[in-house]
């Protein structure tokens, strides 16, 4: 039997970074959601223990995968949770995403994984999946079920997100490598001792799609401006959707380096789209529409 989960990329509509602590870690607050856009993940339960990337970007990976990759770390953790391992299978990663580009893509293709895994052959709790989910990294708790929520702390305390409609959006990435270490190293550099990471009052819902970009651009990504002077591409590309007349807001996602635009209609996102691939053959863009959890 074959069965495939989706792995949706992950987008910060916004993310408010503290000073770091005295261990390092950077407290955040950061409302996550998922774009119909991602990674898929494929078991095949007639399989031996292969593991194989296929897709655009399986190139991208490096000479590191598949040993390290998050899906074989998300499939050892549930293993280790349940308690008991899982019968022979292989698994398939058709990778979609850009790597590496703030879009959380190992953290949900690990999220794919638990899911696909619990649904085929170690059919466990909830509460087993997420302890699983929370062994693959910050990212893998609000990586797991895909649906927008708040991340606080370190990324594991999770809260109800206020509801929204979905967004009609265009992700760009100009394909550079942003890495997240450094551009946390350059927000260190002008950090306020001790700032915490603000997290704003939330209404329990956003009616319309204007009304979230608005509270939404009042918000801000903290790291947006260290990964613009760490890769000014960055701030060329976000100068580019902002200056487009339909677009309700800009932003980067996470530390970069996609950055995402908003617009009102699924028709205007998916014209804006081609219009910059004109532009910019080179750049990674995607259409999509950003809110979730998405089917598989």
């Amino acid at each position: 039997m074959r069965r495939t989960a989706f792995a949706p990329a992950k987008i910060n509509l916004f993310l408010h970074v503290g000073a770091p602590a005295p261990d390092g870690f950077h407290p955040i607050a950061s409302l996550m959601a998922f774009a119909d856009v991602g990674d898929r993940v494929t078991l095949d339960t007639e399989g031996s223990g292969a593991f194989a990337v296929e897709g655009p970007f399986a190139g991208e990976l490096g000479t590191t995968a598949p040993a390290d990759n998050l899906v074989l770390r998300a499939a050892r953790a549930l293993e280790a949770q349940a308690g008991v391992a899982a019968p022979p299978f292989d698994l398939t990663l058709t990778k979609a995403l850009p790597i590496a580009s703030g879009l959380g893509g190992g953290s949900s293709d690990a999220g794919a994984t638990l899911r696909v895994l619990r649904d085929t052959l170690l059919p466990v709790p909830d509460t087993v999946l997420e302890a699983a989910a929370a062994a693959t990294g910050s990212d893998g708790p609000p990586c797991l079920w895909g649906r927008p929520v708040i991340s606080e702390g370190r990324g594991e305390r999770l809260s109800a997100s206020p509801a929204f409609p979905p967004l009609p959006a265009v992700l760009v990435n100009p394909r550079v490598a942003c890495p997240t270490g450094a551009v946390y190293r350059a927000f260190d550099a002008f950090a306020e001792p001790g700032r915490p990471a603000d997290r704003p009052l939330l209404p329990d819902a956003f009616p319309t799609v204007a009304q979230t970009t608005a509270f939404m651009a009042a918000c801000r990504n903290d790291l947006e401006n260290p990964a613009i002077g760490l890769v000014p591409v960055i701030g060329r590309v976000l100068d580019r959707l902002r200056a487009e007349p339909g677009v309700l807001m800009a932003r980067l996602s996470g530390s970069g380096a996609t950055c995402f635009a908003i617009l009102g209609t699924d028709g205007e996102a998916k014209a804006f789209a081609g219009a910059l691939a004109t532009e910019h053959p080179g750049w990674w863009i995607e259409p999509c529409r950003i809110g979730g959890p998405w089917p598989d």
